[in-house]
């Protein structure tokens, strides 16, 4: 061993903010473990941006507050001292090269999660860290000072502990909740656990249309009053039992399955009524003879003709010069206004990311060190703060772990 002042820290959860920890905080004087209760490390990072992972975004850093939606005060120290920037030198570094796509989102290059984790085993084995996989842990308690791991073997003591073991959702990856039952145990206040960026269902039966994809659409989110909750430009997609979908993950925040709300699609927002009446006026007087469907298609795609017809109740199979005045700005009315009635929620198990978590007023935000208990730090998903897509929440993630990590060893 290496003296009295040599220190061994447990990192429990090897998901990006759990690795990062692990990273910066071993040292010559330190001996780190990482713990995972899978059979390799970033699990969760696999299945991340369909499989490409979105590592980060290329916005100035400050922009970045505008995308978080609870505890923003909270990250200023960990998205400054480890800015998009950082992550990006971090990842290049360790062999990673990276491109970037619409709306700023970060991509490796190569479009495989597969070769982000390769990069950070890469940071990891280089500096040394000890990496247990297939080790659930059960529970931490605190002997004196120390902590104990329980799990399937001895480790030993501990001077330091670092939880990242994420939230509850996609639980396959290993986010089960574990680590907030463990921290509710050592006296942490745990807000509820909500599913966020998440897809949603409706009443309305919509399995036909399932795989769908709709660009350049509004979607926006009434009351029973019809007053306007919240709305987002861009693209969505219908699945079995409603949607999902970049705008609709996004606006799902807004949504309280224990309240009643309306869902509406303006399958072409860049033109108001009027217009998209004229439209259909040059589109039926040069096409008199034709079936209304058929036509249609010309101003749809093709799984939006029928439910435009279904949903205005108008016939698809007359011929255009039988159509009505009033058939006409029903149809007008449903391209602009389609409607649907929520649902719910699809499940916390489905969601990209778990919103709520660990009371942020019990940790230490310069240092990500519990105000309850010395020497245990908390990060990532864990802590009840949460973004939007576009790379962000996996930047907190980095940058909480990498401040946990530089933390464990300030002053030793």
């Amino acid at each position: 061993m290496q003296g009295s002042d040599f220190i061994k820290i447990a990192v429990i959860g090897a998901g990006a903010s759990g690795i990062m920890s692990a990273i910066f905080s071993k040292t010559e004087n330190t001996e780190v473990f990482l713990f995972d209760g899978n059979e390799k490390i970033g699990k969760k990072i696999y299945i991340s941006g369909k499989g490409r992972c979105n590592i980060t975004n290329s916005k100035e850093i400050y922009e970045f507050f505008d995308e978080i939606n609870s505890n923003k005060n909270f990250l200023y120290s960990s998205l400054y001292s480890y800015t998009n920037e950082d992550i990006l030198k971090f990842f290049n570094d360790n062999g990673l090269e990276t491109k970037v796509e619409r709306g700023g989102r970060v991509f490796p290059l190569s479009d495989k999660s597969n070769d982000v984790n390769k990069a950070l085993e890469k940071a990891l084995n280089s500096k040394g860290v000890n990496i247990i996989l297939n080790t659930e842990i059960e529970d931490v308690k605190l002997v004196g000072e120390k902590f104990k791991l329980v799990c399937n073997k001895d480790y030993g003591l501990f001077d330091k502990v670092v939880f990242a073991t994420g939230g509850k959702s996609y639980p396959f990856t290993g986010s089960r909740g574990k680590g907030h039952e463990i921290l509710k145990r050592l006296g942490h206040t745990i807000t509820d656990l909500k599913a966020g960026l998440v897809g949603i269902d409706v009443k309305e039966k919509v399995r036909k249309y399932s795989g769908v994809s709709l660009k350049f659409v509004d979607f926006k989110i009434y009351n029973t009053n019809h007053k306007l909750i919240h709305s987002e430009f861009g693209e969505l997609l219908f699945t079995h039992t409603g949607f999902s979908g970049p705008i609709v993950l996004k606006s799902s925040k807004y949504f309280d399955n224990s309240k009643d709300s309306i869902v509406s699609i303006d399958l072409k927002p860049k033109i108001n009524h009027h217009t998209l009446d004229q439209r259909l006026l040059r589109e039926f007087d040069q096409n008199k003879n034709k079936c209304l469907k058929n036509v249609l298609s010309n101003v749809l795609i093709g799984a939006m003709v029928e439910l435009v017809l279904e949903k205005s109740a108008v016939n698809g199979e007359i011929s255009v010069n039988q159509l009505s005045k009033d058939d006409r700005k029903k149809l007008v009315e449903t391209i602009k206004n389609l409607e649907f009635n929520f649902n719910s929620l699809r499940p916390l198990s489905e969601a990209i990311i778990t919103i709520g978590g660990v009371s942020v007023k019990e940790v230490n935000s310069s240092t990500m060190e519990s105000k309850l208990i010395k020497n245990l730090y908390i990060v990532g998903e864990l802590l009840d703060v949460d973004a939007n897509t576009g790379g962000y929440n996996l930047t907190i993630a980095f940058s909480t772990g990498h401040l946990a990590g530089v933390s464990c060893i300030e002053g030793e």
